[in-house]
């Protein structure tokens, strides 16, 4: 049974504008839902909010209420799919511009404060403005963005990073130009570790803040490109459905409208090579469909009087007329986009542990900054020695490292998996490889080649098999079918000429007749034998029997009435299927072979391989409901596929891996991409992930527990700003240092040929 989505009539959808990171997203969300009977979700990753429970036609009161969340919004139009992918790079090309200017000046900045700094015979007139002025354009241009959600943050009784990231930047570019003009060091001051320093050397917190921005900026840069594509699939989805459609009236005219005006019951043609509008019931013509980029499946579907058709897919060869029976979001193309949107949404609002921390995090950093400032100004220290030791504080929970804990081992991974045929994504890739247990892998173009092959040939009578082929590949020329280029490849490989075809005639879901060297020949199924008046006795029907029971489509050779041969063509299993398997299931993860073909091809395949379970006659829009029974079951999933069909399996699996090869949407809606034709990529893919991610927990914990130990040191005043901006260094270097050993990984592969 085809499994159809309910699409409630009071969905409202949203473009949010101005959100910087999933705090925002959370804080949107909770807004719309505290207005009366709201229930409503929003993806940071496509920028969009669904609205459920309010008036579609009167949106106001969701729009004032992101607006008073401190964000943009306005009604997302049911074309405008593509509104997300233009935020996101006018948000790239902005952080872009802003990094390379803010590297660009933090490099010099940092040279001349710490030489000059800490080396007074090279001090000139006026170095302290030269750095000033370096450091403008860095902390109040470059950290703009910062600085902006900081205050509309505020503005609504919140805090995230970019709160800690305005407030460090800006008090430690305030305190050391305060410490330059108004109360320059005489004396020298103390640096642990080093010893005593030169005078004016505790005024060095331009470089804090300039190598802070730059930092944070390199980071959200990254951050952002990496979830850049997460609604293309949505878009490359849409762009599969046809623009417009030709329809017939009463009267016998047809007319061209817009694919959106098309109203169930309508008579709808389609011409060769057109795609189909909607989804119906054919009711005049034959043809062949090109049905791959919806199933997956590599043979091309026959169509005729009382067959479905479903809109997305290509008519390829005759004129089709069908009544519309499911139009706009009730097609299955539709459907798949819904899933998909759907499963995309719930994967985005997946907090990573710094988003569960931030908000106790910042805001206790900053109440400590305040109290450690007002206890040593109690206690009668000088003013500035307080408020040296509340910066030491702010600058050391500065979060440069964990900003760079999770980007940089993320690009070092992304750049290893590139070397090794594995693209990954995202964070939400490797935070899934970590506790995946189940590998669900799709057959045709996936673990099979998507080409089908002559596997048997059975000569009858007085046939050899050499005249048997030539006869059926010379048949075949005539045909576009996938099945007749098997069999026309497979002839070739035996004779270098093929006698020529006369009055070919293709007989849609049957097969091929005509004439080869003088001899009325036909090639196809038991049925086209049977409307030929071809004998079918006891025996070829076994034979056709045993060789549709092997998991192989029979094709029979018939000339001038006589059986020449039978065969058997089949999906070429990959070589490199059977290895992987293994390799998945010694990695402790069980196997699940998922298609839409019948049993017993599918049972074969799965014994071939060895996959622990084999799930067949699975319907295109029902491998999403596959993949989420699974997941109630206790399950956490990972999807292979490489076909349109599967981008809502993808999405909604905790783990997506598509093949390079598959179709665009697939690739678009997995979490990974698998470059190399060996599928045994899958495992590599697991493990490298599996690596990945343990890193960035290891820098996730160096980062959390280095701010730990450092506060209270901070707050103590054994850390004057300057010790703490060299900690804060240090842990940064660190962390990237631990990334960088990434490069050398490699995946234990003990399957593959030395």
């Amino acid at each position: 049974m085809t499994s159809t989505l309910q699409i409630p009539t009071d969905v409202l959808e949203l473009n949010v504008g101005g959100m910087t990171c999933s705090a925002c997203a959370n804080t949107v969300e909770r807004k719309l839902n505290k207005l009366d009977g709201v229930t409503a979700s929003v993806n940071f990753a496509t920028e969009r909010a669904t609205v459920i429970g309010i008036d579609p036609g009167n949106p106001q009161a969701a729009i004032d209420a992101v607006t008073r969340a401190g964000y943009t919004a306005s009604v997302r139009a049911t074309d405008d799919d593509a509104w997300s992918a233009r935020a996101t790079e006018v948000k790239i090309s902005s952080l872009r511009r802003r990094l390379a200017v803010s590297a660009l000046l933090t490099i010099p900045l940092c040279d001349l404060t710490i030489l000059l700094a800490l080396a007074p015979g090279f001090r000139f007139p006026g170095w302290q403005l030269v750095c000033v002025l370096l450091a403008l354009p860095i902390v109040f241009w470059a950290a703009w963005p910062f600085h902006r959600a900081t205050v509309r943050n505020l503005r609504h009784g919140s805090v995230s990073m970019d709160t800690l990231v305005s407030l460090g930047s800006l008090v430690s570019f305030g305190w050391a130009v305060y410490t330059l003009v108004f109360a320059p060091s005489t004396t020298p001051g103390y640096w642990l570790g080093f010893g005593v320093t030169p005078a004016g050397a505790d005024s060095i917190y331009l470089d804090v803040a300039a190598g802070m921005i730059t930092f944070q900026l390199g980071g959200r840069y990254f951050e952002t490109r990496s979830r850049r594509r997460a609604g293309d699939v949505l878009n490359a989805i849409g762009n599969l459905a046809a623009r417009e459609a030709r329809i017939r009236t009463a009267d016998g005219v047809e007319t061209v409208i817009p694919a959106g005006r098309l109203r169930v019951g309508d008579t709808v043609v389609v011409l060769p090579g057109e795609r189909i509008p909607a989804d119906g019931i054919v009711t005049a013509g034959h043809s062949t469909l090109d049905t791959s980029a919806m199933t997956g499946e590599p043979v091309p579907q026959e169509a005729g009087p009382g067959d479905r058709v479903v809109g997305g897919t290509v008519n390829v060869t005759g004129r089709l007329e069908f009544t519309a029976e499911s139009v706009g979001t009730r097609t299955r193309l539709a459907q798949m986009a819904a899933l998909t949107e759907d499963a995309q949404r719930r994967k985005a609002g997946v907090q990573t542990f710094a988003d569960r921390v931030v908000s106790v995090f910042v805001p206790a950093v900053i109440v400590l900054a305040i109290v450690v400032t007002t206890v040593w100004l109690l206690l009668g220290s000088d003013a500035s020695v307080a408020v040296g030791n509340g910066i030491a504080v702010l600058i050391i929970a500065c979060p440069c490292a964990l900003g760079l804990a999770t980007p940089t081992a993320l690009m070092v991974g992304v750049g290893r998996g590139g070397q090794l045929g594995i693209l990954i994504k995202g964070q939400d890739a490797l935070e899934a490889s970590g506790v995946i247990d189940t590998v669900v892998l799709d057959k045709t173009g996936t673990v099979t080649t998507g080409r089908m092959r002559v596997a048997t040939t059975i000569p009858l009578g007085a046939a050899t098999r050499a005249e048997a082929l030539r006869i059926a590949g010379a048949l075949e020329t005539g045909s576009e079918h996938a099945i007749a280029a098997a069999v026309v490849e497979e002839a070739l490989t035996e004779h270098r000429d093929l006698p020529a075809v006369v009055d070919y005639e293709a007989l849609a879901g049957l097969g091929g007749r005509g004439v080869v060297e003088g001899a009325e020949c036909v090639i196809g199924n038991l049925r086209l034998l049977h409307e030929a008046g071809v004998v079918v006795d006891d025996g070829l029907a076994s034979i056709v029997g045993d060789v549709e029971a092997g998991g192989a489509t029979a094709v029979t050779l018939v000339a001038d009435g006589v059986v020449l041969a039978v065969f058997g063509l089949t999906d070429t299993i990959k070589p490199s299927a059977e290895a992987a398997v293994a390799r998945l299931r010694g990695l402790g993860l069980r196997t699940i072979l998922l298609t839409g073909d019948n049993e017993v091809v599918a049972g074969v395949v799965g014994a071939t391989i060895g996959v622990d379970q084999v799930i067949a006659g699975v319907l295109p829009a029902d491998k999403a409901d596959t993949i989420r029974a699974l997941q109630a079951d206790g399950r956490r999933v990972a999807m292979v596929g490489d076909g349109i069909n599967d981008s809502a399996a993808l999405a909604t699996a905790n783990l997506g891996l598509a093949m390079m090869r598959g179709t665009d949407i697939a690739m678009k809606a997995a979490d990974i991409i698998l470059v190399r034709e060996d599928l045994r990529v899958v495992a590599d893919a697991v493990q490298l992930s599996r690596k990945t991610l343990r890193t960035i927990r290891g820098n996730l914990v160096w980062a959390f527990g280095y701010n730990i130990a450092a506060i209270p040191l901070a707050a103590l005043g054994f850390l004057n700003p300057l010790i703490a901006a060299a900690a804060m260094a240090l842990s940064s270097v660190l962390v990237v240092s631990n990334s960088l050993r990434l490069r050398g990984y490699e995946p234990d592969r003990p399957d593959l040929a030395p």
